[in-house]
């Protein structure tokens, strides 16, 4: 998610582009593309903690019946998904890479845009792999399904190590993402009205209105990938922009039957309160944040719907801050231990709080609200 503090307090910067090269790189992927450079740091993920190898599956899903509100020329709404299900090995099968090779391309220019202060250089950012096989046959039988909307300006990409640990427990976990709004999104080709890497077009002074777009174009989307994946049941988890759009898609949808708020505000910018808010929820909803990242906005949004009581609960993790709840909890401790970032920069990210205490923390949080919402069952 952007972060949409009042300026002052932390600056729109941080989740957005900057200044004219935000308008140079989401108009144009021929410089995206060849901005990849020598190779660098290579960066791993944990290990998933489930006794299932995991599969994974990259679909495009197209919605004739909305045009993209970020970029009406494409004529239609296009999502990226990638499934993740439980299988029965993963030997002979390659590693999916967290990002692909048009993806990583865009994101060596983009990460200390989107995400100060990841470093411009340094990183080989395509090498990254994540613990799911490509082609790894699932298991037989349906199984609790789980979707994932990450923070605004980040791709789906970034919340792999939760998603592929929840599926090795046992969960179908999709990854969803919202294209214009994600960091970069690659496509299996190009189309009229866009590139085949697509970046973002979100912007430091975000107003209110493409606040509103960002989180109305969000819920929209996870309720068509509920339509095109034929499910009537799902639980639902996301980070920033996404923990604001899943907590407003359960107001929505009774399809959705638990999800986890993952520090989004529940809030507009202008401070009106989303309808979920404003009417409180009779289903399963947590509200995951860090001491780090909580401020007066947080804190009034989310009291506004615990007010109304009901199956909502807060969780808040010490030591931490906004970024914890992605990849970079991993990722960004290596980045300092490499000399890429200071311990103030990466606690600007993430906080002070050690990998090796934050990722099963959160692993574990959402594994056991699930557990209680949406257990997965002995043979599927």
């Amino acid at each position: 998610m952007t972060d949409t503090r009042t300026p002052g307090r932390r600056s729109l910067v941080k989740g957005a582009l900057a200044g004219a090269a935000a308008l140079t790189l989401a108009s144009a992927t021929t410089p995206v593309a060849s901005a990849s450079g020598p190779a660098g740091q290579v960066l791993r993920l944990p290990a998933p903690t489930g006794p299932y190898a995991v599969g994974a599956t990259v679909r495009r899903l197209t919605d004739p019946t909305r045009n993209d509100p970020w970029a009406p020329e494409i004529g239609v709404r296009e999502v990226m998904i990638t499934v993740l299900r439980p299988a029965a090995s993963g030997r002979g099968f390659p590693r999916v890479p967290q990002l692909t090779p048009g993806a990583a391309a865009a994101f060596t220019v983009l990460a200390p845009l989107v995400r100060p202060p990841l470093p411009g250089a340094g990183v080989d950012w395509a090498a990254t792999l994540t613990h799911a096989r490509a082609g790894a046959p699932a298991l037989p039988g349906r199984r609790p399904v789980l979707l994932y909307s990450p923070g605004g300006g980040d791709s789906r990409c970034m919340g792999s190590s939760l998603a592929v640990d929840l599926a090795s427990h046992g969960w179908t976990v999709v990854t969803v993402d919202h294209p214009g709004d994600a960091s970069e999104v690659e496509f299996p080709d190009e189309r009229p009205g866009r590139d085949r890497v697509r970046t973002t077009v979100l912007r430091p002074d975000m107003d209110a209105a493409a606040f509103r777009t960002m989180i109305d174009t969000r819920v929209a989307d996870l309720r068509f990938v509920l339509d095109a994946l034929g499910l009537d049941r799902a639980g639902l988890y996301g980070h920033s922009a996404g923990g604001a759009a899943v907590a407003q898609a359960l107001h929505e949808d009774r399809r959705v039957v638990a999800a986890v708020n993952l520090e989004g505000y529940l809030d507009r910018v202008d401070g009106e309160l989303l309808p979920v808010a404003r009417h409180g929820t009779d289903r399963p909803l947590l509200l995951a944040g860090t001491d780090g990242f909580r401020d007066e906005r947080l804190d009034r949004s989310w009291a506004a719907l615990l007010g109304h009581g009901g199956p909502v609960t807060r969780w808040q993790l010490a030591g931490g801050d906004h970024w914890v709840f992605t990849d970079h909890a991993s990722l960004v401790p290596q980045l300092q231990a490499a000399g890429l970032m200071t311990a103030a920069e990466r606690a600007e990210l993430v906080g002070t709080v050690a990998p090796r205490a934050s990722v099963p923390a959160v692993r574990t949080l959402l594994r056991s609200f699930f557990g209680r919402h949406l257990p997965v069952r002995a043979g599927g």
